[in-house]
């Protein structure tokens, strides 16, 4: 046996007529509790490696994740910590308290399984909460879930628009509460990944390798932020009160908007064809977006109060966005490049 930087070497012998072996090492063998006659399981990777893990699922209380929570937590706080123990994967998930578990501390882990994708109150005890994973390993494909997020947050911003435009409160309500929906989604990639990373059968069920992995990650987080800008742009309606908005200003913001929605769709389908052309045009295009901000930023400058501070938030979330656009493309770019195998020529 040879070990260099922690990998093992075996040489590959032949039996028989065509049959090739190879040991394996026996810390592995002894560390996992496997012995003669168990089964292991051969996974071939995109890089020409092969992944070898035991035939073994999860037994009884191994797929268990046991946490204690406080009572006395902040709301919030004890919410982020849900969203990050759904994250990590567990099957099963207890949520246990050292004294009966209040109401308070009941509702927020309700509301968590309400909120997101998979959980379900399994068991319920006078001081502890099962929640179980019932939608499985792979239930939807990742990349479906980029495009249902990125139709979500366009319908987002078209609504955030329409609601400062009109000034319409409940339309302004409405973007708000939707944002969960998009968060939701982004949970639910995160929660995939981590569990790709850690298990390399979920990663050959979702059928991509992890470069891809990462690169659909980052798509989601880039996503869930342009989510946030369109909350911000519906927000300014109630800091607007009765004010009349300018009509040449709001054109151009409307203006300016359907560029960054322009943009943000052409970085996905940049992303999808691995298009670095179309990619290298939308950042492009984003750097335009830019330099529009700064004209009509000195046309706000006339405006006072309320009025220049909504206006101001709207262009801001405006230019993030079409920047955020930019940014997926550049993702494609490196999706596009990882994919590739010839020759990449780089266009004049």
């Amino acid at each position: 046996m040879r070990v260099t930087s922690g990998f093992h070497g075996r040489r590959i012998q032949k039996t028989g007529g065509s049959t090739f072996i190879v040991s394996l090492p026996k810390t592995w063998v002894t560390g996992r509790g496997l012995g003669a006659g168990d089964v292991l399981l051969f996974s071939p990777r995109p890089d020409g490696s092969l992944t070898v893990y035991p035939d073994q699922s999860p037994k009884g209380e191994a797929a268990r994740r046991t946490v204690i929570v406080s009572n006395k937590a902040e709301e919030a706080h004890l919410f982020r910590l849900l969203v990050s123990e759904y994250i990590a994967g567990a099957p099963l998930l207890e949520l246990r308290t050292t004294e009966r578990m209040s109401a308070r501390t009941r509702n927020v882990i309700r509301s968590f399984a309400q909120r997101m994708i998979g959980p379900e109150i399994l068991e319920e005890t006078a001081d502890a909460v099962v929640l179980q994973d019932v939608v499985g390993a792979n239930p939807l494909p990742i990349p479906s879930v980029i495009h249902r997020m990125h139709q979500m947050v366009r319908a987002m911003h078209v609504d955030a628009m329409a609601a400062f435009k009109a000034q319409d409160a409940s339309i302004a309500k409405d973007v708000v509460e939707r944002d969960w929906e998009v968060d939701r989604l982004h949970w639910f990639v995160q929660k995939q990944v981590t569990t790709a990373l850690r298990d390399a059968r979920v990663l050959t069920s979702l059928g991509l390798t992890l470069p891809e992995c990462a690169t659909y990650l980052l798509a989601s987080r880039t996503l869930e932020r342009v989510a946030d800008h369109a909350v911000r742009i519906a927000e300014t309606v109630s800091m607007l009160g009765n004010e009349s908005l300018p009509p040449a200003l709001v054109a151009d913001l409307e203006r300016l908007h359907g560029v960054a929605a322009t943009v943000l769709a052409d970085a996905l389908e940049a992303l999808d064809a691995k298009d670095i052309e179309r990619a290298n045009t939308v950042i492009d295009q984003a750097q335009r977006v830019t330099q529009e901000r700064q004209k009509i930023l000195r046309e706000i400058g006339s405006k006072r109060g309320r009025m220049a501070i909504s206006l101001a938030y709207v262009l801001e979330s405006l230019e993030r966005s079409a920047l955020y656009a930019s940014d997926l493309a550049e993702i494609a770019i490196n999706h596009a490049v990882e994919r590739r195998t010839d020759t990449v020529a780089v266009a004049a």
